[in-house]
């Protein structure tokens, strides 16, 4: 067991009024919580979730508007940056006690690849965290990641993974299965799918691959409590929902709570491959890449849930009445979303 020393918390007084006493563990409220990649999925809901349990947020974004759009209602700080930026990482982290890292791809495109937005940047994010003295750090990776996978993106945060665990930074990793909610970007792609594809609708090898869908709200309260649990630094948590779902399962509910009927036939996904690679070429924004094709092959369930075990959340069903968000999907903005840039 690793030594913690001793620390000051709540009204003990300051932790840092002797230059030698150790930090806490814990972070900060009285210091500002950088997010980035705050205005995707996770980062608005864990926004919203520390903002509301009197955190100080710092949110890094790339757009503005969009930002403006997703986190205006919030008492949010807003630093507009890249993460592949160093200097824009230091400016951001200046003056905060904590980072939690969500920004990532799950898709490569032109001028955004694995390696750099996934993997050099998180190793960017620690270098300007240590310049800056910012010693928490909370690391979104995924289920399955792993440096030696052959698959590239669960390689890349496999990578990063280790990165933040040789950091030196007081780290916390949450290794979360597919996450749902209104802003996602699997069961949104599924349920636009759906609308694009009347009567009749494939599933890759059957749907016979395992997920445990996660709520988005559920993982946001996660990061909250890993940034209030001192027991939390340097631990890895893997995470998923009450119960593990075939996408089979997964995709009779969307119909559900959609309010609509498909068929569901097997296709292989030899036989879809060539239909994916083509669409790659041909739009802007394909809602299946050749590698997501290749991750819908592995089962992405967890065995040790630290949802339930660890952290004592319930969680947030994935059913019908929680999947309601898909009804405002249309088969003309499905079909305008493969065209949009992302």
């Amino acid at each position: 067991m690793r030594n913690r020393g001793s620390y000051s918390y709540g009204n003990e007084g300051p932790a840092t009024a002797v230059a030698e006493q150790p930090q806490p563990l814990s972070a900060d409220k009285k210091r500002p919580v950088l997010v980035t990649g705050a205005s995707g999925l996770v980062g608005i809901h864990t926004c919203r979730e520390l903002s509301k349990n009197g955190w100080q947020v710092r949110a890094l974004i790339r757009d503005a508007a969009k930002a403006a759009m997703a986190l205006g209602q919030l008492p949010v700080e807003f630093r507009v940056g890249d993460v592949r930026d160093a200097t824009a990482l230091r400016s951001s982290l200046n003056g905060c006690g904590a980072v939690v890292h969500l920004a990532a791809i799950a898709i490569e495109r032109k001028g955004e690849s694995y390696a750099d937005s996934n993997t050099a940047a998180t190793a960017r994010l620690i270098s300007a965290a240590r310049a800056e003295s910012v010693q928490r750090m909370i690391f979104m990776s995924q289920n399955g990641a792993d440096s030696r996978s052959p698959y590239p993106f669960l390689h890349s945060k496999g990578v990063a993974q280790e990165s933040v665990k040789t950091s030196g930074l007081r780290w916390t990793i949450l290794r979360p299965s597919v996450i749902f909610g209104p802003e996602d970007q699997f069961v949104n792609v599924l349920g636009r799918l759906i609308r694009l594809t009347p009567k009749i609708f494939p599933l890759p090898g059957g749907g016979k691959t395992r997920f445990q869908p996660i709520a988005v709200d559920d993982v946001a309260r996660v990061v909250r409590l890993s940034l209030e649990k001192k027991e939390t630094v340097n631990q890895s948590y893997d995470l998923g929902g009450a119960v593990p779902l075939t996408l089979r399962q997964m995709t009779e509910r969307i119909l559900t709570a959609m309010g609509t009927e498909r068929t569901l036939v097997a296709v292989p996904v030899k036989v879809l491959r060539p239909l994916v690679a083509l669409a790659q070429r041909l739009l802007p924004n394909p809602p299946v890449t050749s590698s997501l094709l290749d991750l819908l092959a592995l089962d992405n369930t967890v065995a040790n849930n630290a949802l339930t075990e660890y952290f004592k959340v319930v969680p947030i069903p994935f059913a019908a009445d929680e999947l309601q968000y898909l009804r405002r999907i249309t088969a003309k903005n499905a079909l305008r979303s493969l065209f949009e840039r992302p």
